[in-house]
């Protein structure tokens, strides 16, 4: 029998994500039953912040939050039995593969993975992480060159890719991090011009110093206080690109919107916007060739950041969510 690792979630969270809301159970792997499935074994997973909003009910497209299922995410895996003939043993795809080693696949689900670049791009800079900073940016922040684009968590999954796509656009991009070796690393890595602590101790002067032409685009991905701040920077039909809501997510109550809205947003004719990658699906082939195209030229460069084997998968997404990652968290479980 071939054993199936699965990490459960045991309970939802009561406040922040714990280790102990998950479990391990092996069960025997999944079977092939009907035309068109695809056994598919896992080799890495990738984890986001966005997920918790799924354990915390906040986010409409998850569903309700269950216990006693098999913790959900994105995948490469390889495949090892296949009653498709688009897919052949020994391909390797992009899927929802969940947190276990191996899952029975719908073939048209399934996403073959080219040879010509890092397979683990695909869970990042080729992913949702980098279709989510591509259609955000371009799409919604519509940014102009010589505009100054500030973002929120610069240095987490999908803001490093932001300020990097920024710069390639012809704009001025500031990042806004946890610690000072974070700040530096959005500078010298990411394509920043200049970044800030939000742990600084004035972070409001420290943000208008670094904006000192106020802010155009504002690509927001906590919420909170960083984006009330960020408010009072924009300029006159500026654009905030509506992310994600880091700062709200690992809690049990999250916190109101920020103070000035409506009032700013109509003195300043701001356009403020949320969005979720999944509207854009029929574009995400062209987004990828030029992402692509970015990545070959070394015009892009997507960090990966990894933890080695499926236990470790809990302390990853609790690591993950206070801070602990630079660029897209990724998981290995086989190789």
């Amino acid at each position: 029998m071939t054993e199936n690792r699965q990490v459960l979630i045991d309970s939802l969270p009561n406040g922040k994500l714990a280790e102990s809301n998950y479990r391990m159970e092996s069960a025997a792997a999944p079977t092939l039953q009907a035309d068109g499935e695809v056994l598919c074994r896992t080799l890495v997973v990738t984890i986001g912040a966005g997920t918790r909003a799924g354990l915390q009910g906040s986010a409409s497209y998850a569903g309700a939050p269950q216990t006693n299922i098999v913790m959900n995410g994105t995948g490469v895996a390889r495949v090892e039995q296949s009653n498709s003939a688009d897919f052949s043993v020994g391909d390797l795809v992009v899927c929802s593969t969940g947190w276990q080693d191996y899952s029975v696949q719908q073939a048209n689900q399934l996403n073959k993975v080219q040879d010509d670049i890092d397979p683990a791009h695909y869970l990042g800079a080729l992913g949702t992480n980098g279709l989510t900073a591509y259609f955000g940016l371009l799409t919604v922040g519509q940014p102009k060159e010589g505009e100054t684009v500030l973002v929120s968590a610069g240095a987490g999954s999908v803001g490093h890719l932001v300020s990097q796509m920024a710069r390639i656009k012809g704009c001025q991009a500031v990042g806004i991090t946890s610690t000072p070796e974070k700040c530096q690393l959005l500078i010298d890595k990411m394509g920043c011009h200049a970044s800030v602590s939000y742990k600084s101790e004035d972070f409001r002067s420290a943000l208008k110093e670094a904006c000192p032409n106020g802010v155009d685009v504002y690509f927001d991905n906590t919420g909170g206080d960083i984006l009330g701040m960020s408010l009072r920077r924009m300029n006159t039909h500026g654009r905030i690109v509506c992310c994600g809501v880091v700062s709200q997510y690992d809690t049990s109550s999250p916190a109101g919107g920020p103070s000035g809205i409506p009032g700013l947003l109509v003195n300043k004719r701001i356009r403020m916007q949320g969005f979720l990658v999944f509207d854009y699906a029929a574009q995400y082939e062209a987004a990828r060739t030029e992402i692509k195209g970015w990545i070959k030229s070394g015009a892009l460069t997507p960090y990966n950041d990894e933890f080695n084997g499926l236990a470790q998968a809990p302390s990853a997404f609790v690591d993950l969510l206070a801070g602990g990652n630079v660029g897209t968290r990724i998981v290995r479980i086989a190789e």
